[in-house]
């Protein structure tokens, strides 16, 4: 894993992305280049950038590290066992996907877990909003609306939290 995919991912663990990008000269770059090409990645690269991976998780859990598994979902990304199984079915340490604990293990594991959400995106990828792009607010949509229904309306706290968050790094 890149270093930055690291160093994003503790961030959201820690909650303190949204202050630290605003600030970070390199996050602050970074994103200024991605909204300037908002178009599908090249080959090998991840389609979620790792801002997109933080309001994606704030807007689901709040990136609650203690919601480990509740009824049908389970971990900071709220996977559901056939999210999971539909992004590739990632693991961790080698586990095997047929492995009863492998959904859970990877799901509630943030490395993982955001491994998933790339593998979904990879999959599902496409322009929800009709804007001709697809970028953060498909990605939002597809995560919460599912491959298959991803266009319309999000639900309104799902929304309000995304864009909010989303917002704190698109400000200049």
């Amino acid at each position: 894993m890149n270093r930055f995919f690291i160093v994003a991912i503790s961030c959201v663990i820690a909650l303190f992305c949204v202050n630290l990008a605003v600030s970070h000269p390199q996050i602050q770059q970074q994103q200024q280049q991605q909204q300037q090409q908002p178009q599908q990645p090249q080959s090998g690269e991840s389609p979620v950038t790792q801002t997109c991976l933080g309001c994606i998780c704030e807007a689901i859990s709040g990136c609650n590290r203690t919601a480990i598994c509740t009824g049908e979902v389970c971990g900071l990304f709220r996977l559901t066992w056939g999210y999971w199984a539909d992004s590739g079915k990632p693991t961790i340490a080698g586990e095997s996907p047929t492995s009863e604990t492998a959904y859970a293990n990877c799901a509630n594991d943030a490395y993982c877990a955001a491994s998933a959400v790339q593998g979904y995106m990879t999959r599902f990828g496409q322009d929800c909003n009709g804007d001709g792009k697809i970028n953060c607010y498909d990605h939002a949509a597809i995560h919460y609306k599912g491959g298959y229904g991803c266009k319309g309306d999000l639900p309104e706290k799902y929304g309000n939290v995304f864009n909010s968050c989303l917002g704190q790094f698109l400000k200049t």
